[in-house]
């Protein structure tokens, strides 16, 4: 039986797609050219090659004492391939094998995930004796331990936790943080660097403080890993409910055959027993609300995920790439001069840096002055300066972009004109000051704007029903209240880390709430697989987007309010299918023992339910959605 079992699962898929063609052949000599006979063959072919894998996780089942719904399926398929109901057994073998095959598939492309995100992890470093040394040894991450001292040149990968002893540069952290700016850090503060993440420019010695396992990012595969594991444990809707049907069914055709001596009845019993609508309608519900999801941006990686989905009644949001563009890009600016030639010299100096705050000053030049990028004056000389900025000769005009600390060692005076760059700090933007000849001309504050849509999104989210809203993030926790405050969140916490923004979702789950969690990031990771549901910015990384629930397409925040009523409409359309599915049951088994349904009439009937769930689950296909809301059935 095991040489089978592999057989069956090894070629499941191609298994499949054969038992497709046959039903398709089988229901167009039905009823194009009513050859019932070459189409009861090609049913009863079905029914004989689905039935053997059914049998085997029968049988398996059985073995830990589990009554699963295979065995009523199988005994039911015997029982109609026994009195000649082909049609009954064969479409549905079909509708089950094709229901794992889909199963199948998200679960692989799910494992993939885990790979990709163990690729990313550092392989090796570069270890000196001491902060000063640089006569570095290449070794590989597993032989450094604590206390060991890391040379990182820039575009390398920091590949431990530690603090930095020597040295000062700009650290892309997004990957831990989820913060989009470099973040300048240096030896003078002996300031904390974590694995995973990279050194922009700069070098720095670093003295290890975590290894391997123990490291921010070793705790976000692991968490990730685990959290896998469980997911993959859980049981489908039909599974839970055979617990108990199976069993009662099977008593009430083994009484009935034991009693009356009448096999027939006994099969019939079993035949009518079969819940061929609830096999049905329950898939196409699902698939139905999947698919109107599909149509809206909104990508649900199983049934399952609907469901976590309509319960929620919290949702938790990261903020960087998720409520904001996640791209640094000029917010407020003021020009102190009465002609745009400052911004001709900024572009033309900044275009020469590979600084991200030097591509937004760009850009907005571009788009609000209507700067030509493709003829700016030409720079003759440039020199960064770590830390501070740059300094350029553009067409003879001394030109200085950076910080304060750039500003005081040009000697430039600070004015901050008629705005309160106080409030800029405080919204947590960087100012970025451009001096020309030595005079102030431009203070730009810089940062991570709002999805245009955010606040719609939030406020829909309300009126649909949840309601608690949360941002969590690795930033400050100044610039986390000021987005709070602008989006009207009941709570927003900052200066978290992977593990932390995890450990307050499970504090949120131990209050009774249900919760999702919206992110876009690696570092999002930990949080989106301890949340209820995890929920995935499109445009965000490979791994957040795989190992996520549901993915917003494009990273269109305003797709998930359409998301949680397409999720509730979908849950109340297969309940609905249920109910039809066990009235059916019901009153097929009060026709049978009251005298007025027999094996005929009663398959006629079965028919008919499994045709009305099926367009009672169709419906949702041809709902429309009125600004986001799917109309009401």
């Amino acid at each position: 039986m095991l040489t089978l079992q592999k057989f069956f699962a090894n070629n499941k898929r191609t298994i499949v797609i054969g038992m497709t063609v046959f039903v398709a052949a089988a229901l167009l000599l039905q009823y194009a050219f009513g050859l019932g006979f070459i189409s009861n063959w090609l049913y009863g072919a079905v029914g004989v090659i689905g039935l053997v894998p059914l049998i085997i996780k029968a049988i398996n089942s059985l073995k830990f004492k589990v009554v699963s719904i295979e065995l009523l399926v199988s005994v039911a398929v015997i029982g109609a391939l026994i009195i000649g109901e082909f049609s009954e057994a064969g479409i549905v073998t079909w509708l089950f094998l094709l229901g794992e095959v889909i199963e199948d598939a998200t679960l692989a492309k799910t494992r993939s995930a885990i790979k990709e995100l163990t690729e990313l992890a550092p392989q090796t470093a570069w270890r000196v004796e001491s902060p000063t040394d640089r006569n570095a040894e290449e070794v590989d991450v597993d032989e450094i331990d604590e206390d060991d001292y890391l040379l990182v040149k820039t575009g390398s990968q920091v590949p431990v936790d530690g603090r930095i002893v020597f040295g000062d540069g700009h650290l892309d952290e997004a990957s831990v943080t989820g913060e989009p700016l470099p973040r300048h850090k240096s030896a003078e503060g002996s300031d904390e660097v974590f694995a995973g993440t990279n050194l922009t420019d700069g070098t720095i010695v670093v003295q290890a403080t975590k290894v391997g396992e123990d490291t921010v990012f070793g705790k976000i595969l692991e968490l990730v890993e685990e959290a896998e594991d469980s997911k993959t444990g859980a049981q489908r809707f039909i599974d839970r409910f055979s617990k108990y049907y199976t069993p009662v069914v099977l008593l009430i055709a083994l009484i009935v055959g034991i009693v009356t001596q009448d096999v027939r009845l006994a099969i019939t019993i079993l035949v009518l027993g079969c819940p061929g609508a609830l096999v049905i309608g329950v898939p196409v519900s699902n698939v139905a609300g999947i698919g109107l999801g599909a149509r809206h941006g909104v990508l649900a990686k199983g049934a399952q995920m609907l469901q976590s989905l309509s319960e929620v009644d919290t949702v938790v949001f990261d903020k960087t790439g998720t409520l904001t563009t996640g791209h640094p890009a000029v917010v407020h600016a003021q020009t102190l001069s009465e002609d745009v030639l400052a911004w001709h010299l900024a572009a033309s100096a900044e275009r020469e840096s590979s600084h991200p705050l030097a591509a937004a000053i760009i850009e907005y030049a571009r788009t609000t002055h209507s700067i030509d990028i493709a003829n700016l004056p030409a720079v003759s000389e440039t020199h960064v300066i770590a830390g501070k900025g740059i300094v350029a000769s553009v067409e003879g005009h001394h030109v200085a972009i950076g910080n304060e600390a750039l500003l005081a060692a040009e000697n430039i005076a600070l004015t901050t004109g008629d705005n309160d760059t106080n409030e800029w700090k405080h919204q947590g933007l960087s100012l970025v000051y451009v001096a020309v000849d030595g005079q102030l001309r431009i203070i730009a504050g810089i940062g991570d704007a709002l999805r245009p849509t955010t606040i719609t999104a939030l406020s829909q989210l309300r009126e649909r029903g949840i309601k608690h809203l949360v941002m969590l993030s690795g930033d400050g926790q100044a610039t986390v209240d000021a987005i709070a405050g602008e989006l009207g969140l009941d709570e927003a916490h900052g200066g978290l880390l992977p593990q932390d923004k995890a450990d307050f979702i499970k504090q949120l789950q131990t209050q009774g709430r249900k919760v999702a969690f919206v992110g876009d990031g690696i570092n999002d990771s930990p949080a989106l697989v301890a949340a209820d549901l995890g929920i995935a910015m499109g445009n965000g990384t490979a791994t957040a987007v795989e190992i996520s629930d549901v993915v917003l397409l494009n990273s269109d925040i305003s797709k998930l309010p359409t998301a949680y009523s397409i999720a509730r409409s979908t849950v109340a359309n297969t309940r609905e299918n249920i109910g039809i599915a066990l009235a059916t049951v019901l009153f097929l088994f009060i026709g049978l023992f009251a005298g007025f349904i027999y094996m005929a009439s009663g398959m006629l009937v079965h028919e008919a339910s499994i045709l009305i769930v099926v367009v009672n689950a169709l419906r949702l296909l041809r709902k429309k959605l009125d600004g986001g809301q799917v109309r009401k059935n």
